[in-house]
């Protein structure tokens, strides 16, 4: 009996040994030598999946967008170039939140003014945190701003360094809520321009970099992004800080760049614009969340037609098609334009009229002060 026993489980075993031997062989035999092997990087198939595909050129309603950077000393041509691919795209007016301050912002101001097509471009101030925050800082930093609104500025922007490195005189972060600012932010209320505020980073970007972080092959390729939390805030503490000072200046107008970060967290980001009505979003470079979740995209944008805008952030001409595929079409399965933001496909929301009229332009006019209405439909 034990012999028999012993048999069976010697031939099980040799039987075990044969079948992982040849799966292995099989594997082995599936790769020449001539194939290498892959990265991630260049890893990108091609679909075999069948289905309607409508490619959108051109915008279906004339589009502001509110976040746009062009950066002070582009030439009279190069922005010849620009209107002449806006016209394309019905692109109307871009927002330029590159403007700078004093002298900087007068030169492109200038430059736009001074050309064949002084309506297409409307500028956001910036305040210069190059010598960090100091006593006194936000009374100067407001001064200036009430220049450069006097100067033809239509509204304020904070870039990303503001609540990561910029410092006080002391070395320390200065964090997003900081008092210091509160004359800026009184001012941009009394005059009644919004203010567009890029605060912190995608969640992932805070996260280990590991097997488990979605955005692993851009904090691979771009390891300058990651704020690790032995140097940075949370994302979390950072986003406190962001609505802490929504809330401490309800006269003021707010433009959450980036949808806040939380387009891949739409009931958080609702849940915000419920609690702070002085509140708006825009959607520059966070497209791929949308098109991996249309359908509560689709409601979102619905519920909360008239608090977002478009943006799109980096002008790159060819890439707004797929903004407009994305919002107005039902399109399944389709490629983003950047990879490693995401490596996943994307679908279409198939916004209604009234809806992408809202999101194209419509909120940008109630919002943002200096579009000519006049390149628009009427209301």
């Amino acid at each position: 009996m034990i012999r028999h026993l012993v048999s069976c489980v010697a031939l099980v075993v040799v039987v075990g040994i044969t079948v992982s031997l040849a799966v292995n062989a099989q594997r082995g035999g599936r790769r020449s030598s001539a194939e290498g092997i892959l990265t991630v990087e260049e890893y990108t198939p091609r679909s075999t999946l069948v289905v309607e595909e409508h490619s959108v050129s051109r915008a279906k309603f004339p589009v502001v967008d509110v976040h746009s950077h062009h950066r002070p000393g582009f030439s009279d041509s190069r922005w010849h170039e620009i209107v002449s691919e806006m016209n394309g795209l019905n692109l109307q007016v871009l927002v330029n939140l590159s403007g700078g301050w004093g002298r900087q912002l007068q030169d492109g101001l200038d430059t736009i003014s001074n050309s064949d097509h002084p309506n297409r471009m409307v500028f956001f101030a910036n305040l210069d945190f190059s010598n960090g925050v100091s006593p006194g800082f936000g009374v100067r930093a407001a001064a200036q701003l009430e220049k450069d609104v006097a100067s033809g500025a239509v509204g304020l922007k904070f870039f990303k360094n503001f609540g990561i490195s910029v410092r006080d005189e002391e070395g320390l972060r200065v964090p997003v809520d900081h008092p210091e600012l509160t004359p800026v932010f009184d001012l941009c209320a009394r005059l009644d321009i919004p203010v567009l505020i890029h605060t912190g980073e995608p969640m992932s970007f805070y996260e280990p970099v590991d097997q488990f972080n979605e955005r692993w092959l851009e904090l691979t390729l771009r390891p300058n992004r990651r704020l690790p939390s032995s140097r940075h805030p949370s994302f979390d503490e950072m986003m406190a800080e962001r609505d802490r000072l929504f809330a401490r200046h309800s006269n003021t107008r707010f433009i959450a760049a980036h949808m806040g970060w939380h387009a891949n967290d739409l009931g958080r980001l609702g849940a915000l614009l419920d609690r702070l009505p002085n509140v708006y979003a825009e959607t520059g470079a966070i497209l791929y969340e949308l098109g991996r979740q249309p359908r509560a995209a689709r409601e979102f944008f619905i519920a909360y037609q008239d608090r977002v805008m478009f943006g799109k952030d980096r002008y790159q001409a060819n890439e707004f098609p797929y903004y407009w595929r994305t919002f107005e079409t039902a399109d399944e399965y389709f490629n983003y334009y950047r990879r490693y933001h995401a490596f996943w496909q994307l679908y279409g929301m198939d916004l209604p009229d009234e809806v992408l009229r809202k999101l194209y332009y419509l909120n940008a006019l109630k919002v943002v002060p200096g579009i000519p209405r006049s390149l628009f439909p009427p209301a």
